[in-house]
């Protein structure tokens, strides 16, 4: 899984609604001009995130896009899904899983497994890391990163990795 460069602007779209007042419309020149996105490319990602209810649009004079909920209840994992559909680092972790070696092999591939263990935790990560915590200073938001998941363990950072 390779994140596009749609989801990145979508990411820093998204970002910049969650930075207004409550209720305020943006228009799609003042995101664009704001992130320096390509105008074209940002009303297309923000139509699919519109699509997705994620926000909502109004047309006409003072009309723009707003989030449709608070920051602190959209999931990256929704933008992510909005703009990419269902996120597969490879075929083996989709809903329909292919293994490239052996299709009768996949309920026993040790390979498979692993990746589907590592989506699991990217998955679980993007979930839950909601907008309101991208809008935190970046120290304060990686200190609390690894400590976040289901399993309630902390993911071993590169440093600690290279010392075993």
């Amino acid at each position: 899984m390779q994140v596009t460069r749609a989801t990145e602007y979508g990411l820093l779209a998204a970002l910049y609604l969650a930075r207004q007042a409550p209720h305020r419309l943006v228009m799609i020149e003042e995101m664009s001009a704001s992130e320096n996105i390509p105008r074209s490319f940002l009303a297309k990602i923000v139509q699919s995130l519109a699509h997705a209810g994620l926000v909502e649009s109004q047309r006409g004079v003072g009309g723009g896009f707003r989030l449709v909920r608070p920051a602190d209840k959209i999931t990256v994992l929704q933008l992510m899904e909005a703009i990419e559909g269902s996120l597969a680092l490879k075929s083996c972790t989709e809903n329909e899983p292919v293994c490239v070696w052996d299709q009768s092999r996949i309920a026993n591939c040790t390979v498979c497994a692993l990746f589907t263990e590592a989506q699991a935790r990217i998955l679980d990560l993007f979930a839950n890391t909601t907008l309101a915590d991208l809008i935190k200073p970046k120290p304060a938001l990686v200190e609390e990163l690894p400590a976040r998941g289901k399993r309630g363990a902390a993911v071993p950072s590169a440093e600690a990795s290279a010392t075993k």
